[in-house]
């Protein structure tokens, strides 16, 4: 099974340089990178390409114009050029552990997808490991255990303990867990369903929108949590003044059983 990772990102070439260096940590080298660029500057398309040079794994850079939150978009065209039979859906600020491939391939199974979890930093010490470039990735259980004492970190256990791939699948839609930083899907999936929905309006609920018409399709979801955290680094709240009319489009979409996207991949050509 061939795993495409595709990495989201708009200008922010400090973190997306740590997350890429987080991905050329993988235990399990079996993948490709694209990362998915809605309109950043020059500055990310030259951190990528310095990236590259030494990349230990096929890395790719597709970009859009910068004409306002299009993040389905930048998905679908990550999409569109992936070569991958599954597809892992990564934030540009969501660093991996060394595991986090490895870990999706364990739970990847034909029928399903998988939603993962993350590990929030505080902004302190995301200032100091973007800074310093601190490896996230060696960090010890008294590191993590000090990390989370002082309030650097929310969550402990996530990180000392991994879990197997028993009792997690959801038998119903449930808004708990999904974070479109941290997702994966089969490709034959996507292309089902028509995609990301790039008719969403500014930020909210287009990874959402994904799992429910997934769910309508047949496609099941599983827990990825305690198998698949990130650490995703600090930043200040994006402008949600879209959230509850997109949130209604979920809802709507999860009762009538829609399963298609609007606008998705077949409408990019």
């Amino acid at each position: 099974m061939k795993i495409s990772l595709i990495v989201t990102t708009y200008n922010r070439p400090d973190a997306l340089q740590a997350v890429l260096e987080g991905c050329f940590t993988q235990t399990d080298r079996d993948f490709e990178i694209i990362v998915a660029d809605d309109g950043s500057t020059d500055a990310t398309r030259d951190c990528v390409a310095a990236l590259a040079a030494h990349a230990p794994v096929p890395l790719r850079h597709v970009w859009q114009p910068d004409l306002g939150f299009r993040l389905a978009m930048a998905r679908n065209r990550g999409i569109a050029v992936a070569g991958g039979d599954y597809i892992v859906f990564l934030d540009g600020d969501c660093v991996p552990q060394t595991h986090f491939i490895a870990q999706h391939r364990k739970l990847a199974r034909r029928g399903f997808m998988v939603t993962g979890s993350r590990i929030l930093l505080d902004r302190a010490f995301t200032q100091r490991v973007l800074a310093q470039h601190l490896s996230l990735q060696s960090l010890g259980a008294a590191d993590k255990l000090r990390l989370r004492v002082t309030g650097q970190v929310n969550k402990l256990l996530q990180l000392l303990v991994t879990l197997p791939d028993v009792a997690r699948e959801r038998q119903r839609f449930s808004w708990r867990r999904i974070k479109g930083c941290n997702m994966a899907f089969w490709r034959t999936d996507l292309v089902m369903v028509n995609g990301f929905d790039e008719s969403f309006l500014g930020w909210g609920h287009e990874d959402s929108d994904m799992v429910v018409r997934l769910f309508n399709a047949g496609v099941m979801r599983k827990d990825g949590a305690f198998a698949t955290e990130v650490f995703h680094l600090w930043h200040t709240e994006a402008q949600r003044d879209q959230a509850s009319s997109n949130r209604a489009i979920v809802l709507r979409r999860a009762a009538d059983k829609t399963t298609q996207a609007a606008r998705g991949l077949r409408e990019a050509g």
